[in-house]
């Protein structure tokens, strides 16, 4: 049987909240085998998905949060393949103001674990980014480097160089910095870290960074 492993793909589209849009790219993120996959974050193209995808059954549509660029081709991708789309259901209000006419399949709970290809993502909910912010822990998912101790997929919760933005609706400073802290921190400091943009990095190499946010915010 052969292990699981990490896709990832970049695509691009607008964000959009609050009366702003910006241009992003978006990390979408496929684990799985040759059989099956989850993926994490449908983001701007469902064709790319798809196509990376290939005739592996897609388990699940996971949503770290909904803000649309997110989101925005959950419902398309889930058309496709049949595979449901799950979210937390403190993001139903964001989610809506993007596919008013189409709820989520299922809902995530913190410490449910979604099984594919012999591991499971575990997960965390870390509101602060919005309410319904989730991590995907995997403690058993890695790379070829064997240092690492595992992989977290933390969308919009943190980056390279710190936590995700707060300063728009439904978010907030204070609740990132301790879902951060309480849930992130705690973490194997070789985690690697993947993020809803931009690179990759570790728990270990964040946490200095976080430790002054952390000072900052209370």
């Amino acid at each position: 049987m052969m292990a699981a492993r990490i896709e990832h793909l970049v695509t691009s589209g607008v964000f959009t909240l609050d009366g702003g849009t910006w241009d992003v790219d978006n990390n979408v993120w496929i684990v799985g085998d040759d059989a099956e996959a989850i993926v994490i974050d449908a983001a701007h193209d469902a064709d790319a998905i798809a196509e990376a995808l290939g005739d592996r059954t897609l388990r699940a549509i996971v949503c770290t949060h909904a803000h649309n660029d997110h989101i925005d081709a959950a419902p398309a991708l889930a058309a496709r393949t049949g595979a449901p789309v799950l979210l937390h259901s403190a993001d139903l209000p964001l989610w809506k103001q993007t596919h008013p006419n189409r709820l989520p399949d299922g809902e995530l709970a913190d410490g449910e674990v979604l099984p594919v290809a012999g591991i499971g993502l575990t997960v965390l909910h870390t509101p602060g980014h919005a309410p319904g912010a989730v991590c995907l822990y995997a403690p058993d998912l890695n790379e070829h480097d064997l240092d690492e101790h595992g992989t977290v997929f933390t969308g919009d919760t943190l980056f390279q160089g710190g936590p995700g933005a707060t300063g728009r609706s439904f978010s907030d400073f204070p609740t990132i910095v301790d879902s951060i802290r309480d849930r992130l921190l705690t973490l194997p400091a070789q985690t690697r870290v993947r993020t809803g943009h931009g690179d990759s990095t570790t728990i270990g190499a964040e946490a200095p960074h976080l430790q002054e946010w952390i000072a900052r915010g209370h």
